[in-house]
C-alpha cells in the first residue's frame, strides 16, 4: 500500500451555530466511511474547548481525498462554511510514519 494521505481539520464554529454545525458534520461520517479510498474518518470534539470540532482523516491517496471533496454536499459545505465558522478551517496535512498493515481493500 502507498503511504496514506492524512489530514487533521479543526473547526471553530460561531457559538450560536455550534450545535447546527455538530449535527451537519456528524451527518458526513457514515457516508464518508463508505467511500472508496477512505481508510479512517473520525469526528471529535475538543474536551478542553467544547464546541471546537476536529476531524482525523486518512485516505488511500490524494486522488481519493479529492474525489471526496468534489461530492455535492461537500462542495456546498465548502462554499457556505463561513456561515458556521468564526474563522476558516485549520487544515494540517500529515506524513504517516506508522503505516497501516496491508489488509483487504474497502469497496
Amino acid at each position: 500500500m502507498d503511504q496514506p494521505f492524512t489530514l487533521v481539520v479543526t473547526a471553530h464554529p460561531k457559538p450560536e451555530r455550534a450545535e447546527e454545525l455538530r449535527r451537519l458534520l456528524l451527518s458526513f461520517v457514515e457516508p464518508t466511511r463508505r467511500e472508496p479510498g477512505c481508510l479512517e474518518y473520525h469526528f471529535h470534539e475538543d474536551r478542553d474547548e467544547p464546541g471546537v470540532f476536529v476531524f482525523y482523516e486518512a485516505w488511500r491517496s490524494r486522488a481519493d481525498l479529492d474525489a471526496h471533496l468534489a461530492l455535492p454536499h461537500l462542495v456546498d459545505f465548502w462554499e457556505h462554511r463561513m456561515d458556521y465558522l468564526e474563522r476558516d478551517l485549520e487544515i494540517r496535512y500529515l506524513t504517516m510514519h506508522s503505516p497501516y498493515e496491508e489488509r483487504a481493500p474497502r469497496s
